[in-house]
C-alpha cells in the first residue's frame, strides 16, 4: 500500500473474479488488511488495477459530455421521477446544513427493473425501469455498460472489505442479490476563482450507503477531510484508479469501526468538471445489524434497519423533488 496526498492506494491486481488470485486467501486477507486501515483511519482509498475496461470508462465519460451539452429544456424531458432515476438540473440537491444547493447537474440510473418485477409492482420505493432519454439514444448502452461493470467491481471489493472485517469473503452476497446500486454521471458548470465561499460544487457531505466507486476528469476539486489533523486535503484524479471511499450504512454496520468521512467538491478553476459516482448499496430489504459482523448485543451503537429504508430516508432529506412531492 502507497500513499498519495495521505489517501492510500490499494492493488487490486488479481483479485477480480476470475483472476489468478480471486480466491486466495491469503491475498485477499492481504489486501483485506490494507482496505481495514484505510476504512478505520480516513475512510478514503484509491483502487488501482481494478480491472473496468478502460474503453468502457471512457464511453460513460464521452456519454456524459455529451449529454450535459444538450439545453436545459431538453435534459428535462428526462427530469427526476419518483425512482430517482432522470436529470437533476442545479439546484436539485442540497446537503445537510448547506446554506445553498449544489452547483451541479446529474443524471442518475439504477438497476433496470421491467414494470411486470415483483417489487417494482408492489411499489418498492427507487424500482422500476430507467429514465432514458430519446434525444440521446447512445447513452443508454454507454452508461449501462459502465454499471454493469462497475457493480462487478464492486462485488469483488466487497469480499476483500468483508475479509478486512474478519468475515467470510461471500458475506455481502446473499444481501445484494437485487443491489440498489446507483450510479450518477455529474457536471459541474464553470465558477470562477472568486466565487462564493458558501457556494460548493457539492458541499460537505457524508454519502448514504455502504460504499462509493468514483471516477473523476482531471480538473480535480475533490477534498475530503482528515479526522487526524482537522483539515481538508485533496483527493486529485489519479490515472487508472477510482476513489472508494466508506458511506453512512457501512459505518453503521460495522458499529463505527469504519469511517464515513465528509467530503466536498470545490470547482472554483473556471473549467467544467465530470464526474460519475456509483454508490453500491444492498438489497432495499437487507437487514443491517451490527451483531451481524460480531459486535455484542449490549454493544450495538445502531438497532437494525433496512438498507433501503436507511437510503430513502436520506435521499428524501436532501433532494428537491422528493421534498416538493412530500
Amino acid at each position: 500500500m502507497s500513499s498519495s496526498n495521505r489517501i492510500p492506494i490499494i492493488d487490486f491486481s488479481g483479485l477480480r473474479s476470475g483472476e489468478p488470485r480471486a480466491h486466495d486467501p491469503a491475498a485477499l486477507a492481504r489486501v483485506g488488511r490494507e482496505i481495514h486501515e484505510a476504512c478505520t483511519q480516513i475512510g478514503f482509498f484509491y483502487l488501482a488495477n481494478h480491472g473496468v475496461p478502460q474503453q468502457t470508462i471512457d464511453r460513460a465519460e464521452h456519454a456524459a459530455r455529451t449529454f450535459f451539452a444538450f439545453p436545459a429544456d431538453t435534459k428535462s424531458r428526462v427530469a427526476v421521477n419518483a425512482r430517482h432515476r432522470g436529470f437533476h438540473a442545479i439546484g436539485g440537491a442540497t446537503m445537510y446544513q448547506a446554506k445553498r444547493p449544489d452547483f451541479k447537474e446529474f443524471f442518475g440510473i439504477g438497476l433496470e427493473l421491467p414494470e411486470d418485477d415483483p417489487d417494482v409492482r408492489a411499489g418498492q420505493a427507487l424500482r422500476g425501469p430507467n429514465n432514458w432519454p430519446d434525444f440521446m439514444p447512445e447513452l443508454q448502452p454507454a452508461l449501462y455498460d459502465y454499471y454493469e461493470a462497475i457493480g462487478a467491481c464492486g462485488a469483488d471489493l466487497l469480499r476483500a472489505i468483508a475479509c478486512g472485517l474478519g468475515l467470510a469473503p461471500d458475506f455481502f452476497a446473499p444481501r445484494y442479490t437485487k443491489r440498489m446500486q446507483r450510479t450518477q454521471m455529474v457536471y459541474y458548470p464553470p465558477q470562477p476563482p472568486m466565487s462564493d465561499a458558501d457556494q460548493f460544487g457539492v458541499a460537505p457531505h457524508t454519502d448514504y450507503g455502504c460504499i462509493t466507486l468514483l471516477w473523476q476528469d482531471t480538473v480535480g476539486g475533490l477534498q475530503v477531510r482528515e479526522i487526524a489533523n482537522d483539515t481538508w486535503i485533496d483527493a486529485p484524479s489519479m490515472p487508472g484508479t477510482f476513489v472508494v471511499n466508506v458511506g453512512d450504512l457501512l459505518a453503521r454496520w460495522s458499529n463505527d469501526r469504519y469511517r464515513s468521512t465528509l467530503h466536498r467538491v470545490i470547482n472554483r478553476s473556471g473549467r467544467e468538471r465530470y464526474s460519475i459516482a456509483t454508490f453500491y448499496d444492498p438489497t432495499y430489504d437487507a437487514s443491517v445489524d451490527p451483531r451481524e459482523l460480531g459486535v455484542a448485543a449490549d454493544a450495538a451503537r445502531y438497532a437494525p434497519i433496512a438498507a433501503g429504508d436507511y437510503i430513502l430516508g436520506r435521499i428524501n432529506d436532501s433532494m428537491a423533488y422528493r421534498k416538493r412531492s412530500a
